[in-house]
């Protein structure tokens, strides 16, 4: 059974829920003291982690539109990337506030140079600033561009990961599997890179 469009609303509701609630939990943690004894660290690798959910779930969408036959699901991976976009943005902000500080904010420029995981991440959010352009305006004044500069959302999915990797200092499980899960949807993806080599 297809989805209609009265369920493709409900989606983006639930949705919309999805990337506001955790917000609000993350406030709520940092007001009743749940975070640990580093709570600058704990905001940067959660907000950081809401940016890699969304951006999976946003390559996640045409696959299973195609695959699940399921056109109209194509309709909420805007939204998706946009969160995506958000979550980047708090993530770039927790790091230059509470890492920095707003006294020191001058070093950022030097940080994000000097460190190469921090590199690879203000790279993925300048190219999630795209994002920006998917309302229906800017596709028409891009034209067939549009689709070829949104493509670009693939070298995030390989940077991104890499960077929550590098990030890291400690072994943990999360990372590898956040890079596990990109890997599949690049690989899925192995036709349509192998057509543009052509």
């Amino acid at each position: 059974m297809r989805l209609t469009i009265k369920q493709i609303t409900g989606l983006k509701v639930l949705l919309h829920l999805a990337g506001f609630l955790p917000f609000l939990w993350l406030i709520l943690s940092i007001n009743q003291g749940w975070l640990s004894a580093d709570p600058a660290k704990d905001i940067q690798h959660f907000t950081g982690r809401m940016a890699l959910k969304f951006l999976l779930g946003t390559l996640l969408v045409t696959p299973l539109a195609r695959y699940g036959k399921q056109p109209l699901l194509i309709r909420v991976r805007r939204l998706l990337g946009l969160w995506c976009f958000a979550w980047a943005t708090l993530h770039l902000v927790s790091y230059a506030l509470l890492e920095l500080g707003i006294d020191n904010l001058g070093l950022l420029g030097s940080e994000l140079i000097s460190r190469p995981y921090l590199t690879l991440g203000i790279i993925s959010w300048f190219i999630l600033l795209l994002s920006l352009t998917s309302f229906q305006k800017a596709q028409k004044k891009l034209g067939r561009n549009w689709q070829k500069l949104h493509n670009a959302i693939y070298i995030v999915l390989i940077l991104a990961p890499i960077h929550y990797l590098w990030s890291v200092k400690t072994f943990s499980p999360q990372p590898w599997i956040y890079a596990f899960i990109a890997l599949v949807l690049l690989l899925w993806r192995y036709k349509k890179f192998r057509g543009w080599r052509r």
